[in-house]
């Protein structure tokens, strides 16, 4: 279906040079602007639903969990939030999102993340070490 004359006049208004008065340049002009309005909306929402999915995945992996874990996880408990309202939990309610993973985990039979340290770390593997070279010097 062609637009008139003025339809295209008037949607061509804001370019520049012949683009905005000569119809045929502005007919041309406008229908590769709405190409690309037609592109950039497609684009705009896989833009968000990456940017979505690196909060989940950041904010996750705060608590222990990988983002795959854990949409897994809510999936397998019929949990039916989807990404966006996933991301501004985890922005917005950051508790409430803790009390979601921690769900996934506790349904997963996964054991809570260790805190602070604790064992191992280059700490206890000084002293394993130097426990070994102990050991040798006694085997001697």
């Amino acid at each position: 279906m062609p637009i008139n004359r003025q339809k295209i006049l008037q949607l061509a208004s804001s370019f520049r040079g012949r683009a905005r008065t000569c119809i045929k340049v502005a007919r041309l002009r406008v229908e590769k602007a709405l190409q690309h309005a037609y592109v950039g909306r497609k684009l705009k929402k896989r833009h968000w639903r990456s940017v979505w999915i690196q909060r989940i995945n950041a904010a996750s992996r705060e608590h222990g969990m990988t983002y795959t874990g854990l949409i897994t996880g809510l999936k397998a408990e019929n949990v039916a939030l989807n990404r966006k309202v996933l991301s501004e939990l985890a922005m917005s309610e950051p508790f409430s999102f803790k009390a979601l993973v921690e769900q996934v985990r506790f349904m997963r039979g996964l054991a809570p993340p260790a805190m602070g340290g604790g064992e191992g770390g280059a700490a206890a593997a000084g002293a394993a070490g130097a426990a070994g070279a102990a050991s040798k010097a006694a085997a001697r």
